[in-house]
């Protein structure tokens, strides 16, 4: 693992200065393009978004189980773990939503885009219809996550999948997700990454820079939105270099896999005991 300083400080889509401005401008991007966020979502990704959030959700498994082992019908079963997630950044709720299916965790959603968490309820409850096995239900509340409405020591996971790149500064919501973690919690972060140089980086950022931008600002109705997408993942950590500030913060055993021919890395690691 490459020890490398961090590059940048937090987002900044064009003309903001300072973290307020980017936090404003981020939100306002976000409230303007909810109501295609998912169509956009899978269609420009292929239909692999929801393929990574499943593989992100695969591999907190152990997260959700003990070690004590019962024996039911003569077979060994992991006992399941009462476990509180924290869902950042939760968008339209399919990374909590996959969570909460999964696992039958106590999953609360947190986004500042009141127009997505809007979204986010509705997919929810279509997990609690009277034909289904009854989840618990998802909370969701709209919050800044630089400044959660949480006590210290709260959750035993804290994810975020393709959201913490918004923010407007970066170790600040490493340290905010750090206090609310309770010790020997785990951190989890899915985001996109920008493929080495080659033939199938250059495709890559063709596709990202030139046919992303056009195909998703004709169908959101919002241009800025989809030239930002590119410009930040493009500004954002390489693995190494966030591996490296979440390691400086204070995290222990940090990892991190890459996925996809190096488009999107999954990092995960612990708060200390």
């Amino acid at each position: 693992m490459a020890e490398t300083s961090a590059p940048v400080k937090g987002t900044r889509p064009d003309g903001a200065d300072t973290e307020a401005d980017a936090s404003r401008k981020v939100r306002e991007m976000f409230t303007e393009i909810a109501p295609r966020y998912d169509l956009l979502n899978h269609l420009l990704s292929l239909q692999l978004d929801r393929l990574w959030r499943a593989r992100a959700a695969k591999h907190l498994q152990s997260i959700f189980f003990g070690p004590e082992i019962r024996v039911v019908e003569h077979k060994p079963v992991h006992v399941r773990r009462e476990t509180l997630v924290l869902d950042l950044c939760c968008g339209t709720g399919d990374l909590a939503i996959a969570l909460n299916r999964r696992y039958w965790a106590r999953v609360i959603g947190v986004d500042f885009a009141h127009s997505m968490l809007v979204r986010a309820r509705k997919k929810s409850a279509r997990q609690h219809s009277p034909d289904l096995v009854q989840l618990r239900p998802i909370r969701f509340i709209e919050a800044d996550a630089l400044r959660l409405p949480f006590a210290s020591e709260s959750f035993d996971l804290v994810t975020s999948a393709f959201g913490f790149r918004n923010l407007a500064n970066y170790e600040a919501g490493l340290r905010e997700i750090q206090r609310v973690l309770k010790p020997g919690g785990t951190i989890a972060i899915l985001e996109f990454t920008e493929p080495l140089d080659g033939r199938l980086g250059d495709l890559y950022r063709w596709y990202f820079c030139k046919v992303l931008p056009k195909i998703g600002g004709l169908i959101s109705g919002d241009r800025s939105a989809y030239t930002y997408l590119p410009k930040s993942v493009a500004r954002f950590f390489l693995p190494p270099e966030l591996a490296a500030l979440m390691s400086a913060v204070g995290y222990s055993s940090v990892d991190y896999r890459v996925w996809t021919f190096g488009t999107v890395a999954f990092h995960t690691a612990l708060r200390p005991k």
